[in-house]
């Protein structure tokens, strides 16, 4: 376990009901890069995505659309999830698998710097990756409207988030909860034919992503990842499940959503004698993901393929 060691034990006493709310309500993929303009963009062709079967989302009335942001795509009102296949190629494949769930705050989704790109990435190292576009709630259809929504959101005047019981913030997770146990049953229908061993499948995700990730490890019970990436997501403790899997972890200290919430959950991994890796970068903000950056935390991408190298789960079987 890597750890900065200014992280004091103040800093660790958030209770984990305050961080799943702040997470529910604000864990946006970029909005520390730069202050970019959303401007509207047609739907991307996506010729590989596959729909999962987990059904419209109910009573939606706005449908996907897409803009730009940051230099990079986002989608938003998602009512049918998908995942985008991105498989190594033969000679690299080792057999292993990850799920990209992309970050956004549970309104929008970072499909290219926390997704595609992602999984572009992993397929290189030989390693199939499955990007999810997992249902949002319903924002405004018009961008102008969905601009002043994320404002509110961000805005210090704005009521702030109610702080319910995280068993209640798991509720409210319960579309995109569904859409996670729907795509781990699609890729082990599948395994043979994309020759993936289905025991070797496992789900990073970002921010938002990373709660769909940790809440996937800890109630999905037949979904349940063989390892789980949370890159700035929250770090509340949890109950940590008798077969929970390895876990990585990599957050920036000048994250301004999440490096003040406390390692409850790494002192919950590591409690249970499961195996835990926490990168506290120096800085990088929030929603770093593949942006290229001239801080340490660019380094998350590497460290997390030579952690996988570590639990064997690039070795290609015999």
């Amino acid at each position: 376990m890597v750890f900065h060691p200014t992280l004091t034990s103040a800093r660790r006493g958030a209770s984990r009901a305050a961080v799943l709310a702040v997470a529910f309500a604000c864990a946006a993929p970029a909005f520390a890069q730069r202050n970019d303009k959303m401007t509207p963009i047609a739907t991307p062709d996506q010729p590989t995505a596959i729909e999962i079967g987990s059904g419209p989302l109910p009573d939606a009335k706005a449908q996907e659309s897409w803009h730009s942001q940051y230099g990079s795509k986002f989608a938003r009102n998602v009512t049918v999830a998908t995942i985008t296949p991105f498989l190594a190629d033969p000679p690299k494949a080792s057999g292993a698998a990850v799920v990209v769930a992309p970050g956004g705050g549970f309104r929008t989704l970072s499909m290219e710097n926390e997704g595609w790109n992602v999984a572009r990435a992993l397929a290189e190292r030989g390693v199939a990756a499955f990007v999810l576009k997992y249902r949002l709630n319903q924002t405004p259809a018009d961008m102008a409207g969905f601009e002043r929504s994320m404002a509110e959101m961000f805005s210090g005047t704005a009521a702030r988030p109610p702080r319910p019981d995280p068993q209640e913030m798991m509720a409210r997770l319960a579309p995109q909860i569904a859409d996670s146990r729907a795509t781990f049953a699609l890729i082990r229908r599948r395994a043979a034919e994309w020759k993936i061993d289905p025991d070797r499948i496992g789900m990073v995700g970002f921010s938002a992503g990373a709660m769909l990730t940790m809440a996937t490890a800890l109630v999905g019970e037949d979904a349940r990842p063989a390892f789980i990436g949370n890159i700035y997501g929250p770090l509340a403790a949890v109950t940590v499940p008798a077969d929970a899997p390895p876990l990585f972890v990599a957050l920036a200290a000048d994250d301004p959503f999440f490096a003040s919430g406390g390692i409850g959950l790494i002192d919950s991994w590591r409690a249970a004698k499961k195996p835990a890796e926490f990168h506290l970068y120096e800085q990088g903000g929030h929603g770093f993901g593949m942006y290229p950056k001239e801080t340490t935390s660019t380094g998350w991408f590497n460290a997390f393929v030579s952690w996988l190298t570590m639990h064997g789960m690039l070795k290609a079987k015999a």
